[in-house]
């Protein structure tokens, strides 16, 4: 068997260069001695991200609705946010909550959160009843998962409490000096927070649209106002939401919808399962169209949670047998084996244990 030579591979010289650098590089960042001072570990935080407020000022801004105005302790400022951002405010009484911050984002130093005291709102009510100026919170964010994007024109609808996250868009949108209108829906003005403020942006791009002087509102009209291509911005009660979600491609379709919930979205192709809980050793049915979270607070009212649709995690759990329905985006896949968050998560089969 007869074979042939092969040269010796020579690498060119700028291939040597780039070589004889990357090892100096290692040498010197990974292996030498001064590596741990030069390369410092920068592991991802997953906690820590805590901070303090004080609350500066609280005003009453419309029926059952409370302003807070927070500030850093010591005078400094506070993380910066864009509109449509949210914070976790965690409350003295342990409970925690997201709001929207519906302040100026150009202020560095001052927060602005709006909370509406709900019938059976444990958090709310202990907002409104119990917090003065002066005491202290602590907030973890902000974060924001109703991003404000750039846009040829905006159409804004803002039901009720809904108008929070949108009050900061429509500002920017009026410094920016695009072209913008607002809808801003609600039972009565009464009950609307922040009319005043508004209509001062542009008392011809507001639009003040009360269910007791104009009757319930028709989404689908309300949305055909948007100019082609525009970014249509929705947040406010359910229905208000599912209509829009129904009729904003039929009336703009070059454009773009954008919406929030600050309740939980209703269950879709849920069935019943029972949930026992460990630590009590009680079993409870989930009806078809209740989230797990609503039937677990029947025997906890304390149960912690906050946003109700599945991407902060706040309402995350272990699951000791069973297998679960995933619907929310906050869980790693590393744990979706052991954990579900009960606002939106749901049992696969007949049945769930939970370390609760």
């Amino acid at each position: 068997m007869t074979g042939t030579a092969t040269a010796e591979y020579t690498p060119p010289k700028a291939l040597r260069l780039v070589g004889s650098a990357m090892d100096a590089y290692l040498s010197i960042f990974v292996s030498g001695r001064s590596a741990p001072l030069l390369s410092k570990s920068k592991p991802v935080r997953r906690s820590g991200f805590d901070f303090p407020v004080v609350i500066d000022r609280i005003e009453r801004v419309a029926e059952d609705v409370a302003a807070l105005t927070l500030s850093s302790p010591s005078g400094g400022q506070l993380p910066r946010w864009r509109p449509g951002s949210h914070v976790d405010v965690l409350l003295p009484s342990g409970a925690q909550r997201q709001y929207s911050l519906c302040g100026n984002p150009g202020d560095p130093f001052r927060y602005r959160i709006a909370v509406r005291r709900l019938p059976g709102g444990i958090a709310s009510a202990e907002i409104h009843r119990d917090l003065e100026p002066g005491d202290r919170l602590s907030l973890r964010g902000p974060r924001n998962a109703f991003e404000y994007v750039a846009a040829p024109s905006y159409l804004f609808i803002g039901g009720g409490i809904g108008i929070t996250p949108i009050l900061p868009m429509v500002r920017a949108a009026a410094l920016s000096g695009a072209r913008w209108r607002l809808i801003y829906l609600g039972r009565s003005r009464a009950s609307m927070p922040f009319i005043d403020e508004l209509v001062a942006m542009n008392p011809d791009a507001v639009a003040v649209r009360p269910d007791d002087e104009y009757g319930t509102p028709d989404i689908a009209q309300l949305l055909d106002s948007a100019e082609p291509g525009a970014a249509v911005y929705v947040c406010g009660p359910t229905p208000v939401l599912d209509a829009a979600n129904r009729h904003a491609f039929a009336a703009n379709p070059t454009g773009s919808l954008h919406s929030e919930r600050f309740s939980a979205a209703p269950v879709l192709d849920g069935r019943e399962f029972d949930l026992t809980l460990a630590r009590s050793g009680r079993t409870i049915r989930v009806a078809a169209d209740e989230p797990a979270l609503a039937a677990i607070r029947r025997e906890v009212p304390a149960a912690v949670y906050s946003c109700q649709q599945g991407f902060c995690g706040t309402c995350k759990i272990a699951v000791l047998s069973g297998e679960v329905d995933h619907r929310g985006r906050a869980l790693p896949d590393a744990e979706r084996a052991t954990h579900m968050l009960t606002c939106v998560s749901r049992a696969a089969g007949d049945s769930l244990t939970l370390d609760l």
